[in-house]
């Protein structure tokens, strides 16, 4: 998770300088790659995650006060800590791990541990939105919805990747010895999570011109393309989990 992190950094901040928004992109990368290797130390400190957020903002702060026109050193300031938080939501892929309640002893993937196994959850259920989104999408999509950022998008495709993603999640809470009926909400909350982090990648490259966010993966774009939806769906899985699973 450090490694991807490091690189969806170094891709959102030549994507918002393609955009035209000077950052310290150093800096930037530096403090979301903190803060997702704090998330595997969670014993350390509590509420570390949220202390070293509030270290970098003062730090990238100072930094803009450089700028002789405050204005740019506002945009500097601003721009640099929306890519290091951006990127930095991995965390919660890490902190998901840690955090979900053990499984019970007679659960059919109890043997893959809790922290393996919540994370398949969160996994598969990504996965399984792109994959019911694509399929239904093409093929019975018929009704686009916000083309001004991704033009292939349509409801069909979405209500065909919160039905796989739900029926995905039932499954798989079940594997992990929980009640599957709460796939009816983590479900759809999950997929929504999902739609809204690959459009919120989709409106940066837009803004930056560009049709993927790197070259990393011949044929499949950058780092951040395949990690985008993962970026909001890791904090909504996370929250729901350790408020209303037991």
């Amino acid at each position: 998770m450090a490694l991807a992190t490091a690189l969806a950094a170094v891709e959102v901040f030549r994507l918002l300088r393609s955009a035209g928004y000077v950052t310290f992109a150093a800096l930037g990368t530096a403090l979301a790659l903190v803060v997702v290797l704090d998330a595997a130390f969670p014993e350390l400190l509590e509420g570390s995650g949220l202390l070293l957020g509030a270290v970098g903002i003062v730090l990238v702060a100072v930094g803009s006060f450089s700028r002789p026109d405050p204005r740019d050193g506002l945009a500097i300031w601003m721009a640099t800590i929306f890519g290091a938080l951006y990127v930095s939501l991995l965390s919660f892929v890490v902190r998901l791990g840690h955090a979900a309640p053990a499984l019970p002893a007679g659960a059919p993937l109890h043997w893959l541990g809790s922290e393996r196994g919540w994370i398949l959850l969160l996994v598969l259920a990504v996965w399984s939105y792109d994959t019911g989104a694509y399929l239904v999408g093409r093929n019975l999509g018929r009704t686009r919805f916000l083309t001004h950022i991704s033009p292939s998008k349509t409801i069909e495709g979405l209500l065909g990747g919160v039905v796989a993603t739900a029926v995905v999640i039932a499954i798989l809470l079940f594997a992990l010895g929980q009640n599957p009926l709460h796939a009816l909400a983590l479900g759809p909350v999950t997929a929504l999570a999902a739609q809204a982090g690959d459009l919120a990648e989709s409106t940066v490259k837009r803004a930056a011109g560009a049709r993927d966010s790197g070259t990393l993966i011949p044929g499949h774009g950058g780092i951040l393309d395949r990690v985008d939806s993962f970026l909001f769906a890791a904090p909504v899985v996370t929250l729901y989990v350790l408020a209303l699973i037991r």
